[in-house]
């Protein structure tokens, strides 16, 4: 994205996906072999028309991305990433894999199974894994769906960070889809959010608190932000191989240098429609909020970080099920409630925002009828499912990559 883009001008969406073993579902690192089928030759990144595909640090993920900004989240934009993942898929088989969808392996060792991407672009991941330590879920075992906004200007940047911020806390209520790790359910909706905030602890600053500071202008992100992130790992990184802005591990980032900010907390779902109709729900609350749609810019921007916080792990917890109670954010998004729980308020925003009247907004209509899609699963599985029980359900969901459908019970 450039600078030429002005607000909800255009719109960057990126999907995560494992490739895993036909029969046994195992993660199979297998992404170089699919992106050279498709290339005829070795190759880190593809251009396949609409959508571009890549690899990412464990070398059983694959990306794939908008190849560049597009007008806005429609059908035909679902439609390329769904072609696309069953192209992939049909490469992949080739090798004896499949995709599997959802932010986390349900059953992954990552200590055993961990393979990370052997290729170009090899000496980042080997210092990330001398620093961070990278055999762990929180690195080898998420995948997510990022949505990149564009920004034209300093003005714009302020308030797109704080209409972002504001929207952060409620995601994973709505995107939750990981809530086994190692066959074991623990309480936790968004097991991937979970692992997530803890895998940079040795450099904290990298991560911060999630949600990211009340700063709304270029400068002041990169002082208060920025420079710290590159100040403490330096001593660590002394080559300089990590000190950009992509370091920065917040749950939404600003990219300077395409004149965006990422948001990087959405659990990737069961199939590319249910990963677009929520970015294009997202993306239609966080512009409501940016115009000032229920309280002004300040108000917006005096939202305390940490009570944020406190929001976001209450759904990374409770998912659908959350109760939001944080009167200032209830506020910000037009509610006179003293409480909600989390799917009621997404129904009520829903109801709030601009429609279609499309596929992706029957899809979005749909999967906030049926919860979120970690809800879903226990009530295939149950809380303390058989390995077996875990490979037939996601088998299941696999499937409904393929064929367009959301997993229902």
């Amino acid at each position: 994205m450039t600078s030429a883009f002005h607000l909800f001008e255009v719109f960057g969406i990126e999907i995560e996906l494992m490739l895993v073993d036909v029969d046994t579902l195992h993660v199979s690192p297998c992404c170089d072999r699919v992106l050279q089928a498709q290339a005829g030759e070795p190759a880190c990144e593809v251009d396949n028309g609409v959508i571009g595909w890549s690899n990412e640090l464990a070398a059983h993920v694959i990306e794939l991305k908008t190849s560049g900004p597009v007008p806005s989240i429609d059908d035909a934009v679902a439609t390329a990433f769904a072609d696309d993942l069953r192209l992939v898929d049909r490469l992949a088989r080739s090798c004896g894999a499949r995709v599997l969808p959802t932010a986390m392996h349900p059953s992954m060792d990552p200590a055993r199974e961990s393979v990370l991407w052997p290729h170009d672009g090899q000496d980042i991941y080997a210092t990330y894994d001398r620093v961070f330590g990278c055999s762990g879920h929180g690195w080898t075992n998420l995948q997510s769906c990022h949505i990149n906004l564009p920004f034209a200007d300093a003005d714009e940047f302020g308030r797109l960070h704080a209409a972002i911020r504001a929207v952060l806390p409620l995601l994973p209520a709505l995107a939750a889809s990981s809530p086994f790790v190692e066959g074991r359910f623990d309480g936790t909706m968004d097991r991937r959010l979970g692992v997530y905030a803890s895998n940079q602890k040795r450099v904290p600053s990298v991560i911060g608190d999630i949600i990211p500071e009340p700063v709304f202008t270029p400068e002041a992100y990169a002082r208060e932000i920025l420079q710290p992130i590159y100040d403490d790992i330096a001593p660590l990184d002394p080559h300089g191989e990590l000190q950009f802005e992509w370091l920065n591990s917040r749950g939404a980032i600003a990219r300077f240098d395409r004149n965006a900010i990422e948001i990087r907390v959405l659990d990737s779902q069961e199939t590319p429609w249910a990963d677009l109709a929520q970015a294009r729900l997202v993306a239609s609350l966080v512009e409501a909020l940016a115009q000032e749609r229920w309280v002004d810019a300040q108000q917006l921007r005096a939202l305390p970080t940490s009570d944020l916080r406190r929001v976001f792990d209450r759904t990374v917890e409770h998912a659908d099920a959350a109760i939001i109670d944080d009167p200032g954010l209830l506020l910000a998004l037009g509610r006179d409630q003293t409480q909600l729980r989390a799917d009621a308020l997404w129904q009520e925003l829903y109801s709030a925002l601009p429609q279609r009247d499309d596929r992706l907004d029957a899809v979005l209509r749909r999967k906030l009828e049926l919860g979120s899609l970690s809800r879903r699963i226990l009530a295939a599985t149950g809380e303390s499912p058989h390995r077996r029980r875990l490979r037939e359900v996601y088998a299941d969901i696999a499937d409904c990559g393929l064929q367009d459908r959301l997993f229902e019970r």
